[in-house]
């Protein structure tokens, strides 16, 4: 299957890199970029690069951008694996290339390219058009509010945020010049309307694009589908982990069902900031709502040259897949619930019918909130919920327990765990940075860490990606959908401000399982109030410290 991917990969990624001496863009500038399957040379990437290049005077059609709209003397190179680059081993040293290469431009599509190192080819490209895409475009404006201050590029209001905005929805068609496409993707392509949450993913991109490719030329990185949005799920969100210089890179869905990976979409932006929070997901556009934009550019006659495209199976009712989606995450996702207290929301699990567990601070104090219930089939539920319990601020188990005034019938208990497993896989579910907007998402990594006190685990510690919003939510088993904790915070390094989703802590379910029972059982909540009592090395667990006096305080 590795094999699988790395020929997948090593046949559609390519790096682009644009430059126009003399103009005012200057360059070069470079990302990634696909060969589409039986394409006969045409490469798609994403427009950032060229909008450094775009004249003053701004675009002569409002939907379309042709080569006229840009400096003049534009260059395109296409940097792919050379023939005999195309087996494992064969790339030369770094050291035969480092001479060559340029200095690394931080920017959000990093540029620079010099003549290609051994083991690659460099073709000569131009420019068709660029287009962008309705249908991602229309679904971005939903979970990605910009009342939410969201930032594409370095995590801030950076030079070229503005202009990475204004591309995010484009894309660039280009034809190799001398049309040698050997080797390139006889594969196939998938519509992103057959992906399902937790499918998982393959992304592939160069990060830096045309800086070292010796070295990053079709990175592979694997994640799963964090959530979905739009029409034929045009937005796709991804826990697979890029870098800048992959936009543009091809995202492949892995099927068991398929003979290989299917090219499904682009990466449009690797790192995404909410508020200045890294959010620890990768945004992507589905590559067959990019196609439709070009092909409908394309079908104005006279304007363009053939431009052969991929086609693409139509989407169909498949039942076994359908049967497939009533697994453990089909019960996950619907255990996971929003709670909203005024402005601010959180997350909450359902453990009983109308019964949540969430975090402390996600009530902030209220006697009840309003809680939204999101079944694996129907209609979303909209109900208030009674805080029955909070523990104090001093408590180091930051928990809560509401009680709803309505729940579901149909509602399956999730099963709790009794057992932790370090490096197990694990899923975290929450509504994580965009609350009702993209419904919960769902994140995949490990349980890196059992932490225990006095003989019992009393915090886990995994790498799912955990934003703000996440907190309340819901951490399992991905393989037998066990509740394995409540998430209570990510991690911030207080010195430099700076948030990391990768590193990520919830509450033990063992810690809450007793006094849950005897809740259930009798509305007895002497169980929780204990939670107020705890140990101090309990305490100091959940400080992230160490005994006094041992080391200094920690600054997360």
């Amino acid at each position: 299957m590795a094999e699988a991917w790395r020929r997948a990969g090593e046949a559609a990624g390519c790096v682009v890199a644009v430059e126009a001496p003399g103009s005012v863009g200057g360059g070069p500038w470079s990302g990634s970029g696909v060969v589409l399957p039986q394409s006969a040379g045409v490469v798609v990437c994403h427009a950032g690069i060229f909008a450094p290049f775009l004249l003053a005077d701004g675009p002569r059609r409002p939907a379309l951008l042709l080569p006229d709209d840009f400096s003049p003397g534009l260059r395109i190179r296409v940097l792919r694996p050379a023939a005999s680059a195309r087996t494992p081993g064969s790339r030369r040293a770094v050291e035969e290339s480092a001479g060559r290469l340029p200095a690394l431009k931080f920017r959000p599509l990093s540029g620079g390219a010099q003549a290609p190192p051994g083991g690659l080819a460099s073709h000569e490209a131009a420019l068709v058009l660029l287009v962008p895409c309705r249908r991602f475009q229309e679904a971005f404006a939903g979970p990605f509010a910009p009342s939410d201050h969201w930032h594409f590029g370095g995590g801030g209001e950076e030079e070229g945020e503005a202009e990475l905005l204004r591309f995010l929805p484009w894309f660039a068609v280009l034809r190799l010049l001398d049309g040698d496409c050997r080797g390139a993707a006889p594969g196939s392509c998938m519509p992103a309307a057959r992906l399902r949450q937790g499918d998982p993913l393959l992304a592939c991109g160069s990060p830096f694009g045309a800086f070292c490719p010796d070295i990053f030329l079709n990175t592979l990185s694997r994640g799963i589908v964090s959530n979905l949005a739009g029409e034929g799920n045009a937005l796709i969100l991804t826990d697979a982990r890029c870098l800048p210089g992959t936009e543009g890179g091809a995202v492949f869905a892995i099927s068991a069902a398929a003979a290989g990976p299917q090219l499904v979409g682009l990466i449009v932006a690797p790192l995404c900031w909410k508020s200045n929070e890294w959010v620890g997901l990768t945004l992507v556009c589905a590559l067959d709502c990019v196609l439709e934009s070009i092909r409908n550019a394309l079908s104005e006659p006279g304007l363009f040259p053939n431009i052969p495209l991929p086609a693409l199976p139509p989407v169909a009712t498949d039942r076994k897949r359908a049967l497939a989606t009533d697994g453990p995450l089909r019960q996950m996702l619907a255990a996971v619930v929003l709670v909203e207290c005024g402005q601010s929301w959180g997350s909450g699990v359902m453990v009983r019918s109308r019964v949540v567990l969430t975090c402390r601070h996600v009530v902030s104090g209220a006697s009840r909130v309003r809680v939204r219930i999101r079944p694996s089939s129907g209609r979303a539920l909209v109900t208030r919920g009674k805080v029955v319990f909070a523990t104090q601020d001093a408590s180091p188990y930051d928990i809560a327990l509401l009680e709803l005034e309505d729940g579901l019938s149909t509602f399956v208990d999730p099963v709790l765990a009794s057992s932790f497993y370090e490096g197990e896989d694990v899923s975290m579910v929450g509504f994580g940075a965009f609350g009702q907007a993209c419904g919960p998402s769902v994140t995949s990594g490990i349980l890196s860490a059992v932490i225990m006190a006095e003989e019992k685990p009393v915090m886990l510690q995994a790498t799912c990606a955990v934003q703000g919003g996440s907190s309340g939510g819901a951490l399992f088993a991905t393989r037998s959908g066990e509740l394995l904790g409540i998430v209570a915070s990510n991690t911030r390094d207080n010195s430099i401000g700076a948030t990391y989703p990768h590193l990520n802590f919830s509450i033990p379910i063992t810690v809450l399982q007793p006094a849950l029972s005897a809740y259930i059982r009798s509305r007895d909540l002497s169980g929780f109030q204990e939670l107020d009592r705890v140990s101090g090395r309990v305490e100091v667990v959940w400080r992230l410290q160490r005994e006094p006096g041992e080391v200094p305080l920690s600054k997360l």
